[in-house]
């Protein structure tokens, strides 16, 4: 019979899971919604919003309880510790993928701009990572992290080059200039994705290795 400490580990990690593929759900959403793709309704996408805010207030309220009521040690603690950061970092995930959806809007000629900028392959990119980032929570695999770090890489690269290209686009084109700036901001917002899916990369590797390893070192290595 599992013990109380047990239980509540892992009814945290079951919340982690939950947390983690909402804000997956969330970040699909918005690349429908950048792509001119048919997405959930308006009240759903608000639904799992406050559900990601709740769960968030949830896991912290879990983390503290299991540290007033015992002493964790070892990988559990690292285990807690980092469900606490991984928290964090998911719930950015759905607050950014909201900011997506809503700049997405005020895009117009959107078709044009995306074909034009490969923005669409680098948008699906970053669901990848988002996927991964769910993964390797899971799965608690190595291969996984460095799978991530060495596409955060990818997104990065793909993100300057494609807001310096839109750059050039909007001192040529004055049309383009509002549309232009609101894909800008998708691109950083959707690069900011990548990032906290990467963070959360690091801290499943503290969890199961007791190290910290940030990805530039990964990147140096590599």
């Amino acid at each position: 019979m599992a013990s109380h400490f047990e239980i509540e580990l892992d009814k945290l990690k079951n919340v982690i899971v939950k947390i983690g593929t909402l804000a997956e759900n969330q970040l699909i959403e918005a690349v429908k919604a950048l792509l001119s793709e048919p997405m959930a309704e308006k009240k759903e996408v608000k639904k799992n919003e406050e559900k990601i805010d709740k769960l968030d207030v949830k896991i912290d309220e879990i983390c503290q309880t299991i540290f007033a009521l015992q002493q964790p040690v070892a990988s559990d603690l690292r285990f807690i510790m980092a469900s606490m950061q991984i928290s964090n970092e998911i719930e950015r995930i759905g607050d950014l993928a909201i900011s997506v959806i809503k700049n997405s809007k005020n895009i117009k000629d959107k078709h044009d701009l995306i074909v034009k900028f490969n923005v669409a392959e680098l948008a699906k990119q970053v669901e990848e990572i988002t996927k991964k980032m769910n993964q390797c929570f899971l799965d608690r695999s190595e291969t996984t992290i460095g799978e991530i770090f060495v596409l955060n890489n990818s997104i990065k690269k793909g993100t300057d080059d494609t807001i310096h290209n839109l750059m050039n686009e909007m001192k040529s084109n004055s049309k383009a200039v509002v549309s232009g700036m609101n894909l800008v901001m998708v691109l950083k917002h959707l690069e900011r994705i990548s990032e906290h899916c990467t963070n959360i990369a690091e801290h499943v590797h503290f969890m199961i290795k007791a190290k910290i390893i940030k990805h530039e070192k990964f990147d140096d290595k590599q």
